[in-house]
C-alpha cells in the first residue's frame, strides 16, 4: 500500500507544475497575451463578410494572414532563440497593432480586394508567437523533468481556453457593438498583453546559451521528425480553419448568426476538457504510437461534419472532433523534446504553429469557396480531406518521430542534450 501511495504522489501532475518557482510569472501575462490569437481570423471574416457579402472574399483575406503568420512565424522564433524573446516581442506587438488598424480601415472604407490582401500580409506576419515562447520558458524551468510532458498538456489547454472565449468574444462584438469590434480589441488585447508579457525578462530563455550552442546555425525544419509534424498539425489546421467558417456558414444560413460563437465555444470546450485529462494520465504508451491513435480518432471524427444538418448534432460532432484534436497536439509538442536541439527549440514550436496557420488558411479559403459555391455545409468537408491526408503520411512516416536516450536526433547528425522544452 505504502508503495501505491508513493508512486501515485510522486506522479507528474498540474499542482506539481504548478508550484513550479517564477511559472505564474510568465503564465498569467503569458495567457492575457495569447487570447487575441484565437480572435483574429474570426474576427477578420466577419468584418470582411460584412464589407463584401462573400465568404469567399473573407476566407481569402483570414487565408492571406494565416500564410503570412505560418511563413514569418519560425523566423520570429529564430531570433528570439538568438537574441531574446523581448527583443523580438516588443517591436512585434507594436507591428501588429498598427497593421490590424489598417485592415479594419480598408475593409470599413470598402477597399478593393487586393487591397485588402495586401494588408492582411503585415498583420499576419506580425502576429506574437506567445505560445511558443510561453513553451520554451518551461523548458528553462524544467529541462529534463517527467512535468515536461505535463507542461505540454497544460499549454494545450491553455490554448484551447483561449479558444473557447475568443471566438465567442469575437463574435459579440461583432454581432452586438460593429462589424469592426473584433478586429480592433484583438489589436489592443495584443499589445497590452503582448508588453506585460515581454516585461517578464527573468523567465525567458538564457541569450547567451544559446549563442554559444552548438547548433547556433541548425534549422530546427532540418529535422525529419519536424517535418512529419508539420503535416500533422496542418491537418489539424484545416479542422480549425474549417470549422470556422463552416460553422458561421450554418448558423448564418438558420438565421442565427449568434450561434455562431457558441458552436465554435463547444469545439474548443472538447478540446480544452481532453487536454486536461491528457495532462492527468500517467500514460504507458509511447508518444508515437499516442499520437497516431489520437489522430486516427480526429479523421474519422472530422469525417462525419459533413453529415450534420442540426444544431444539436452539429454541436454534438463538434465536442467530439475537439475532444480528439487536444491529445495530438499535446503529443506533437512533446515529441519535440527529444527531437529538436534546444537552441532550436522556439523556432520548433514556431514551426508546428505556423503549420496550423497555413492549415486554416488553406481551409477558410477552400471552405469559403465552397460554401459560396456549393452547398450549405460542404465547407466541412476540408477538415475531413485535410486530417486524412495527414493521417496517411503520419502512418507512413511515422518511424521518423522516434527519439532516442541519449537524447540525439536523427536528423543528419544533428545532436543535442537531454530534451528541455507552440510560435
Amino acid at each position: 500500500m505504502a508503495s501505491t501511495v508513493t508512486s501515485k504522489s510522486s506522479r507528474p501532475g498540474y499542482t506539481r507544475l504548478l508550484r513550479t518557482r517564477g511559472a505564474w510569472t510568465f503564465l498569467i501575462p503569458g495567457f492575457a497575451a495569447r487570447q487575441p490569437f484565437a480572435m483574429l481570423t474570426l474576427s477578420i471574416v466577419l468584418l470582411v463578410r460584412h464589407t463584401t457579402g462573400s465568404y469567399g472574399a473573407a476566407g481569402a483575406v483570414a487565408a492571406v494572414t494565416g500564410v503570412s503568420m505560418a511563413l514569418c512565424a519560425p523566423y520570429s522564433g529564430r531570433l528570439a532563440d538568438r537574441h531574446g524573446q523581448r527583443a523580438v516581442l516588443l517591436p512585434g506587438v507594436l507591428a501588429h497593432t498598427l497593421a490590424a488598424a489598417s485592415l479594419t480601415a480598408l475593409a470599413l472604407a470598402h477597399a478593393p480586394l487586393w487591397v485588402l490582401f495586401a494588408a492582411a500580409v503585415p498583420t499576419g506576419a506580425s502576429v506574437p508567437q506567445i505560445g511558443p515562447m510561453v513553451r520554451a520558458r518551461w523548458g528553462v524551468k524544467l529541462q529534463d523533468s517527467p512535468l515536461m510532458a505535463t507542461a505540454a498538456a497544460f499549454e494545450s489547454v491553455t490554448d484551447e481556453l483561449t479558444f473557447v472565449v475568443g471566438p465567442l468574444l469575437a463574435t459579440a462584438l461583432c454581432t452586438t457593438v460593429a462589424p469592426a469590434a473584433g478586429l480592433l480589441t484583438e489589436a489592443a488585447l495584443t499589445l497590452v498583453g503582448g508588453v506585460l508579457f515581454a516585461a517578464q525578462k527573468g523567465t525567458q530563455p538564457p541569450v547567451a546559451a544559446v549563442r554559444h550552442a552548438r547548433v547556433e546555425h541548425t534549422s530546427a525544419l532540418r529535422v525529419p521528425g519536424v517535418r512529419v509534424l508539420i503535416v500533422t498539425f496542418l491537418g489539424i489546421g484545416t479542422v480549425f480553419g474549417g470549422m470556422q467558417v463552416s460553422l458561421a456558414a450554418f448558423t448564418q444560413s438558420i438565421g442565427e448568426p449568434g450561434l455562431n460563437g457558441a458552436l465554435y465555444g463547444i469545439f474548443a470546450a472538447g478540446n480544452m476538457l481532453s487536454g486536461i485529462v491528457c495532462g492527468a494520465v500517467a500514460w504507458k504508451a509511447t508518444p508515437q504510437r499516442r499520437l497516431v491513435i489520437g489522430y486516427a480518432a480526429l479523421a474519422l471524427t472530422a469525417s462525419g461534419l459533413w453529415t450534420a444538418h442540426s444544431v444539436v448534432v452539429l454541436a454534438g460532432l463538434g465536442l467530439l472532433v475537439g475532444m480528439c484534436i487536444a491529445p495530438a497536439l499535446i503529443t506533437g509538442y512533446t515529441l519535440v523534446e527529444g527531437l529538436v536541439p534546444a537552441g532550436a527549440r522556439t523556432e520548433a514550436f514556431t514551426w508546428l504553429t505556423g503549420a496550423v496557420a497555413l492549415g486554416q488558411a488553406a481551409a477558410v479559403t477552400v471552405a469559403g469557396q465552397l460554401e459560396d459555391r456549393l452547398w450549405g455545409g460542404a465547407g466541412f468537408l476540408v477538415p475531413m480531406a485535410g486530417t486524412v491526408l495527414a493521417l496517411a503520411t503520419l502512418v507512413t512516416l511515422r518511424s521518423r518521430l522516434a527519439t532516442h536516450p541519449a537524447g540525439r536526433t536523427v536528423a543528419r547528425g544533428v545532436g543535442h542534450r537531454v530534451p528541455l522544452t507552440v510560435d
